[in-house]
Parts: structure tokens; sequence; C-alpha cells
């Protein structure tokens, strides 16, 4: 049972627009209980929503790097609810194999599937931030060879955010959506 119950229809007009936003379109299922919990607070919700929906789809990183990304993040944080529902969607829509997916929740996600040097530099940034809060400097030398500035720091604000994604879906203890992936038990 989550901590805060997400809205349920009929939404007010106001709330049913924003959702609407929230959802790609010709989606066959409800919008997210994220969305719906956060739009109990629809200020906050709204000022959230510009920074991940320009994440997720004005970013300059590539689809298949920001879902490595992301999987990673919300492994690290064992955040079933977000992981589960980028493995069900975008990550496979990026390109992540089911083995790479559930590669992202083992210990060394880096030595647990076929990854390119420049996903390995990914997944070991996302692990060193995630241990330490900081990166070293041979961590940051290895995104360096593949990204640009402007990538860099569009990386570095990505794993933050799904951090702190992760860290609400935890704290609210929301339930995984009943057609999201499944986190791999270990």
């Amino acid at each position: 049972m989550p901590r805060i119950e997400p809205l349920a229809p009929p939404y007010p007009a106001a709330v049913d627009q924003a959702l609407r936003r929230w959802m790609p379109p010709h989606v066959p299922y409800e919008p997210l209980a994220l969305f719906r919990v956060l739009h109990r607070n629809p200020e906050l919700a709204s000022r959230m929503f510009s920074l991940g929906a320009g994440l997720l789809g004005h970013g300059l990183l590539s689809d298949l790097d920001r879902e490595i990304v992301i999987a990673r993040v919300t492994a690290r944080a064992g955040c079933a609810y977000e992981w589960g529902v980028h493995a069900a969607t975008l990550a496979r829509q990026a390109g992540l194999s089911p083995e790479q997916l559930r590669a992202t929740t083992e210990t060394d996600a880096a030595g647990g599937a076929a990854w390119s040097p420049r996903q390995a530099a990914l997944l070991d940034a996302v692990d060193e931030l995630h241990d330490t809060a900081h990166l070293s400097q041979p961590a940051w030398d290895a995104l360096r060879v593949h990204y640009e500035d402007a990538e860099l720091l569009e990386l570095l604000v990505l794993i933050g955010w799904y951090r702190t994604i992760s860290y609400l879906a935890n704290g609210l203890l929301l339930e995984e959506e009943t057609w999201a992936a499944r986190f791999p038990t270990r």
C-alpha cells in the first residue's frame, strides 16, 4: 500500500490535462502511479515535469545511453518501480537486450553483459557516484573519451534525477505497475 494514495479517475480537468502531458500518446494504460501521486501537489508536479520531460525527450545523450544509466541508477537504488517501468518500455525501445537489463541489476554490471567501452564507462560512473557521491579522475577521463562537455553535464543531471525519482518511489512505497517488467531477484 503506498504511503500517499495515487489520484484515481475521474480527475479534475486541470489534473487530467496535466497527466495526459506526462504520458506518451495512445498508451493503453492509466497514468503511472508516480505521476498520480505527484499530482496531489500540482505545483511540484509541474516543476518536475519540465526537467523529467527534458531529459527523456530532448536530451543530448542517445536513447540507449540514457536508458542504460536509468536502469543502473534505479537498480542500485533498489527502485523496482522505476526500473520496471523503464525496462518494460523505453529501455527495450532504445535497444537494451533482456541480458543487458538483467546485468544492470547485478553487482558488477559492467562485467555482466557485452557492453561497449562507452557503455561500461557509463555504468562505472553511475556506480562511483552511487557509492561515493564523487567521480574519480579515471572515471571522468573514461567518459571524456566519448562525450562532450554538454553531454557530460546532462549525464550528471540524469544520474541525480533518477536517484531522486528512486528515492521518491521507494519512500512512497509505490507498488510496481502491473504491466512493468519485474525486477530480477538475486
